[in-house]
């Protein structure tokens, strides 16, 4: 029965970290759904185990979803998905489409269903008549469901033209104006409105709220740059993050921080940096 579930796992953890933007949480998602299918009823048909799985998957991770938005009623700072960090400027071009940070913060504003509805559709190409059972709703629902979803992205998602190459410049760019901790090499590089977010968990400097404003970004970025080579040897490796460009920052060889940079043309749009312990081990863990 394994051999029947194994082909479908990289599909199924696909769409639960999509939905969840947390690989620890998709990793759960996908064990609970194989306890699932091993605990039905023997006399339950299943024509396709592929349909059944998505389905299953679909229902647990709406549900974890809105556990999830009572449980975030209590933290201090904005949250951040755990990143997915590659070196490959190949891979990052895969990855950069529909598991970049900006487009799972994206996603964030979605209600639950209408996230199903849309990573389904949009992203899996999973037929009405499918999502429509996952959802428990008609297919014209889904149908009305998938378009606004589609409207909302297209409206608020912002575009990067640049190549891999650029945008890894970009990165680059960005590393060294944090080595020197140059305000005036940072603002440079940022868009007038760019936007800060720390997630840290509440670990000592992530700030409670965004930071919006060039000016004051960097002035916060230079800031913590100081404060970190105080602590001692500061390292800046340029890298891809869900696809964007990135850094990992260590101190003393031990990583201490993951900013993936989202861009607007040539300038950083935002800088969405992960400070909690627990996801920069998953985030490493999972390195690819």
């Amino acid at each position: 029965m394994t051999d029947v579930l194994e082909p479908h796992r990289r599909r199924l953890w696909g769409i639960a970290y999509r939905m969840l933007g947390s690989i620890a949480d998709a990793d759960d998602m996908v064990q609970e759904t194989f306890l699932r299918w091993h605990r039905r009823d023997d006399d339950e048909l299943v024509r396709t185990p592929e349909a059944w799985l998505v389905t299953t998957i679909t229902r647990l991770c709406i549900d974890r979803l809105r556990a999830r938005r009572t449980e975030r009623s209590t933290e201090i700072d904005p949250w951040l998905p755990t990143p997915i960090v590659t070196d490959s400027p190949e891979r990052a071009v895969e990855l950069a489409s529909d598991l970049s940070v900006a487009f799972l913060l994206l996603l964030e504003r979605l209600a639950p269903e209408e996230r199903a509805a849309f990573l389904l559709r949009d992203v899996f190409d999973v037929d009405y008549p499918a999502i429509a059972r996952a959802l428990g709703r008609s297919e014209a629902a889904c149908r009305q469901v998938v378009h606004r979803a589609r409207e909302r992205v297209r409206t608020e998602r912002s575009r990067s033209v640049a190549s891999p190459e650029a945008r890894a410049e970009i990165a680059h760019r960005f590393a060294a104006a944090l080595r020197a901790k140059d305000d005036r090499a940072l603002v440079e590089l940022l868009t007038e409105d760019a936007r800060l977010a720390t997630d840290g968990r509440g670990v000592r400097g992530a700030a409670r709220r965004w930071i919006v404003g060039r000016d004051r970004v960097a002035r916060a970025l230079a800031g913590i740059a100081r404060k970190r080579e105080r602590a001692g040897a500061v390292e800046e490796r340029v890298v891809f993050v869900g696809g964007e460009p990135g850094v990992v920052t260590y101190v003393d060889g031990v990583v201490v921080s993951i900013s993936a940079l989202e861009l607007e043309g040539t300038r950083v749009r935002a800088v969405h940096r992960v400070l909690d312990p627990d996801k920069l081990r998953a985030a490493m863990g999972a390195r690819e």
